[in-house]
């Protein structure tokens, strides 16, 4: 079998290959798209890093390829859908880099603090300008982080030992397991209104997309410390710009930007901005990390074995694939629909399966389920694989139900979803092979969970589904289906609209403020 390696890794992941047997390894490095069209038919795995593009046209080609490995966390580089499609899997390395990462936030915190950097370039410049760069203890002040998942963790580990108060905004984070390590959960205002330095643990997501703009930044208390280690775009750079120049700002660390490779901007002429050039994952052992565990995963794929860090494909065991097939896509619009409608910190997931599939092992569905609910927030953090282990780690109460008896449906799922702020419930079946939704909370309905939606929870009255209607039509989106839910006239009711595309912040907004509509949620289900 041949392995094609189409970024510079570490020499210990190509040994990884070497030892296993039977692997031939190419390395070919800065290649275009078609030379790798001409020769990938001849690979059965392709590693890269984010340098190398792998393209649907790459993909279709590959007539032998069984597995791409990505040497990192993000997969923005990989068609996974293409190879989804072709049964290729993806595998990527998500914890090769996490301490590295951590230890950065750190250093970037540490050196705003004590003005390390422009103290190094004054005392080189000739000046001995001790008062000038007088610094700030870290001990007992407030630290904000936006997620946390494993690099988020390892920072408030590290900064409980500065004495430093630690608040967390995650909403898969329970309550209980943050205080296991020492860190109260609130939610995202108030964070940002209290913290004295916040940093950033986040996915780039469209919910996550600039989501420290001008608004959120005037929330802050004046003098805030804010530091980006994650995804660029996430702080509105020229927000941020503004915020620095008046003060309101007082410093900046920043690792990532919105458009890389970023050798020009605004902010690099500010003396009160710490900027690196996306060195997160630089460290020699991150590097090493990541080439060996996506290399011992290539391994496993090519061999028939399980992997750790699947990206696209559950392990479902081959005599059952036939039957889980239909519920897999089901499942996982149930799990992602219901990461998009949720509020609060998740606490607990019940699942229960009823009808034929009771009989089965249904772990795949679970984890498929519990992937496609986290995966809105966690991005590349969770997978196939380890979707019940980072459940697990965020103090989630994972429970599954099974019983045979189905008077209705041949299979019925229902996931509930608990949080701090209540509880959400939908139900799916199959019905001529496609996925349906058949309950909603307590609402009976039949939707194919497809595209865009908008999710209205509201008082059934007159004069809702008409705003509703003009309110969507005059931020030209069109409306390409309607199910409406209630119990009784004049009581509690929901609505589900499929649209056509993205719904602007704005309208989301102007829905919100009819009189009886309790609430909006933009759902994308693409």
């Amino acid at each position: 079998m041949r392995v094609l390696v189409c970024d510079p890794i570490s020499q210990l992941g190509i040994d990884v290959f070497q030892a296993a047997g039977n692997i031939e390894v190419d390395v070919k490095l800065k290649q275009t798209e078609d030379e790798i069209v001409n020769i990938v038919a001849d690979y059965e795995a392709i590693i890269v890093r984010s340098e190398t593009k792998i393209t649907k046209k790459i993909i279709e080609a590959a007539d032998k390829l069984k597995v791409i490995g990505r040497a990192g966390v993000g997969v923005d580089n990989i068609d996974v859908e293409a190879a989804t499609q072709k049964g290729v899997v993806v595998v990527n390395a998500p914890e090769g880099n996490t301490i590295a990462a951590a230890e950065l936030t750190i250093g970037h915190i540490v050196a705003l603090a004590r003005n390390i950097a422009p103290a190094n370039d004054a005392l080189k410049g000739g000046a001995w300008a001790r008062s000038k760069y007088t610094g700030m203890e870290l001990k007992g002040k407030k630290l904000g982080i936006l997620g946390m998942g494993k690099i988020g963790s390892e920072v408030a580990k590290r900064a409980r030992a500065f004495d430093m108060i630690v608040y967390a905004y995650d909403p898969y984070v329970s309550e209980e397991r943050a205080r296991n390590i020492g860190v109260q959960v609130k939610d995202l205002d108030t964070v940002i209104r209290e913290s004295d330095i916040i940093s950033i643990h986040m996915p780039k997501t469209k919910d996550t997309y600039r989501l420290l703009n001008a608004e959120k930044i005037a929330m802050m208390k004046d003098g805030v410390y804010l530091v980006n280690c994650a995804r660029g775009g996430i702080i509105d750079e020229e927000a941020l710009y503004e915020a620095l120049v008046s003060g309101k700002v007082a410093k900046a660390g920043l690792d990532v930007f919105e458009k890389e490779p970023m050798t020009e901007s605004p902010l690099f002429g500010l003396e009160n901005v710490l900027v690196t050039p996306h060195l997160g994952a630089s460290t020699k052992e991150a590097q090493v990390n990541v080439a060996v565990d996506v290399a011992h995963d290539i391994v496993r794929v090519l061999r028939g074995e399980a992997v750790s860090a699947a990206v696209n494909i559950p392990a479902v065991k081959p005599e059952l694939m036939d039957i889980f097939r239909p519920y897999l896509d089901l499942v996982e619009r149930l799990g992602r629909f219901l990461g998009q409608v949720t509020a609060g910190s998740v606490e607990k997931i019940t699942i229960a399966y009823a009808g034929d599939l009771a009989q089965y092992n249904v772990n795949p569905l679970t984890t498929t389920i519990l992937k496609g609910l986290l995966r809105p927030t966690l991005q590349d953090a969770v997978n196939y694989v380890n979707a019940p282990f980072v459940a697990k780690a965020r103090g989630i109460k994972v429970t599954e139900t099974k019983t045979v008896d189905m008077d209705d449906y041949a299979n019925l799922i229902t996931v509930e979803v608990v949080t701090s702020q209540g509880s959400k419930k939908v139900s799916g079946t199959i019905m001529q092979k496609e996925p349906r939704f058949v309950r909603i909370d307590d609402f009976s309905l039949d939707m194919a969970p497809i595209g865009h939606m908008l999710v209205m929870p509201h008082i059934d009255k007159p004069r809702i589904i008409g705003r509703t209607g003009t309110i969507i039509g005059e931020h030209n989106v069109n409306i390409a289906g309607m199910h409406l839910g209630r119990k009784e006239l004049g009581g509690p009711a929901i609505a589900i609209l499929n649209i056509d595309g993205n719904v602007p912040e704005e309208a989301v907004s102007e829905l919100k403020k009819i009189d009886g509509v309790q609430d909006v949620k933009y759902v994308n289900l693409k």
